[in-house]
Formats: structure tokens, sequence, C-alpha cells
């Protein structure tokens, strides 16, 4: 009997070209929650985070910024705003190449998980809209209908290492025949974790890691309309958002190279086992 296995993959510039926290900005600020000189500021960490990604020290100054922003939102205006605008925000921008893979990963009987930084209540209604049910993710603290500024869990470096190890135990996953997949530098606890680890569109210091370790590195750049990709209409269940940190991105559409040979989306049967 072959062992059980999962394919784990980051949201932020690995499903998605965006970052999905800084995405609801707009709407955010349109339902009041948000002053115009933070969706400016918002708007200019996003621009930074494409063109150069981001190192542990930013995301760090960034996620203490975002949580005291958020400290005394109410949780059902923020839920609400999502559910208005999660179609508009979200399902223009998902990679051509992501969902390739996760149709992938499912017809191979592989059980697919999305790891992100991001809040719970983003990342879930982004996993119902690509059919994962199955998700890591930062979660605030909650009191009498507000946040608190405060975060319960932060799906962030190594802890998105530590939560894959025990929902491994949990379902008897064999991660050294797993996958996983990621943008960033501050994921290589994530990548490390499985047998079988690759870059997306990564930063600077991710691609000089992959390239010491002989990871495979993939490059998406096809954002594609989802709902129409996937023949889905709008989001059921819970469709809200909490802000716990941005995930660290690198830019969007970047040529990714190997040191002794390049892998691409057209190569994927190529990359992948046979099933």
């Amino acid at each position: 009997m072959s062992p059980r296995t999962a394919a784990f993959f980051d949201l932020d510039k690995t499903i998605i070209a965006r970052s999905s926290t800084l995405a609801f900005s707009k709407p955010f600020f349109e339902g009041g929650l948000l002053t115009r000189r933070a969706v400016l500021r918002s708007a200019y960490a996003n621009f930074l985070f494409g063109l150069n990604g981001a190192d542990h020290d930013q995301l760090e100054r960034m996620r203490t910024y975002l949580t005291a922003m958020v400290a005394g939102w109410d949780v059902e205006i923020v839920r609400e705003s999502v559910r208005r605008t999660l179609r508009d925000v979200i399902d223009p921008i998902v990679y051509a190449e992501a969902v390739d893979l996760i149709e992938h990963h499912r017809r191979a009987g592989r059980d697919v998980v999305i790891v992100s930084a991001s809040g719970s209540e983003v990342v879930e209604p982004v996993g119902e809209l690509l059919g994962v049910s199955d998700v890591i993710a930062t979660r605030l603290v909650e009191h009498a209908g507000r946040y608190t500024g405060e975060v319960a869990f932060y799906a962030y470096g190594p802890h998105k290492a530590t939560a894959m190890k025990r929902l491994a135990e949990e379902r008897g996953y064999d991660l050294d025949a797993c996958f996983a997949y990621s943008d960033s530098e501050t994921d290589v606890p994530m990548l490390e974790t499985v047998g079988h680890p690759f870059c997306v569109n990564p930063d600077k210091t991710l691609r000089r890691i992959a390239a010491e370790r002989d990871w495979p590195v993939l490059a998406f750049a096809r954002p594609v309309a989802l709902r129409s990709r996937l023949g889905l209409h709008s989001p059921t269940g819970r469709a809200a958002w909490t802000l716990g940190a941005v995930a660290a991105a690198g830019g969007v559409a970047l040529l990714a190279r190997r040191r002794s040979r390049r892998a691409s989306p057209s190569l994927l049967q190529r990359v992948l086992p046979h099933t």
C-alpha cells in the first residue's frame, strides 16, 4: 500500500500573483476600516514586495504594523467586506500554472494543503475557490466581536514547517514523498520539510539556495480568472479575512533558472512523477 502524501502550497506569489493581505486595502477603505494614508502605505508595500521581495526584518515590521492597525476592527464588518469583494479581488490573479499543478496532484491522489502567513479568513475562501479544504494560516485573537491585535498562531517561517509536521503525524503523510511550493527565502523550513521541494518565482536568496541544493525552479507568469478557468461561481462557506502577516513575495513573472537546467510549467510532466 502506497504511503499517504500531500502537496503543500504557499499562497502569495505562488498560487496568486499578489499579496492576498494587501489586496484587500481598497475594499477595507471603502468599508470605512482604513484611512486613505493606510491604503497608500499598503499599496506601496505591495509594490515593494512585488519588485524586490522581502526579507525577515521587513516582514516583521509589516506584521507589527498590520496587527496594530486591525486592533479594534469589527470582525463582522471585515467578513462582510470580503464577502462582497473576494471574487473581484482574488479571482483574476490566480496563476494558471498553480491551478494545473493542484489538479495534477489531485489526480495523483495527493491531498492539497495551502500554507500561508496570510489570515485564515482569506486563505480558507481562496482554498474553497480552488477546491482545497485544508489550510494552515495565521489566526488573530478575537474578543467581543473585535480583533485584539494579538496573534493566536503565526503561520510564518519555521512555524509553517511545525504545522506541516503536525498535520503529517495526524494523517500519516510520508513527508519524504510529499511536495512543497513557495517563492520566498522565509519558506526554506517549509521546503526542507518535504522530499520534493519546488521554488516558484523565487526571490534572490531562495534562487541562490535552490542552485546550491539543486531544487527545481518553476516560473509562473499567467494569472487567469479562476472562475472561468475552473467553471466556478461565487464562493460559498466562510469568507472573511484577518490580518496576520504579509507572506514574503518574489517578483511577478521572474525567469526562473536552475544551475544545470530550466524547469517551466510546460515541462511539469517531466518534473513531476508519472501517476
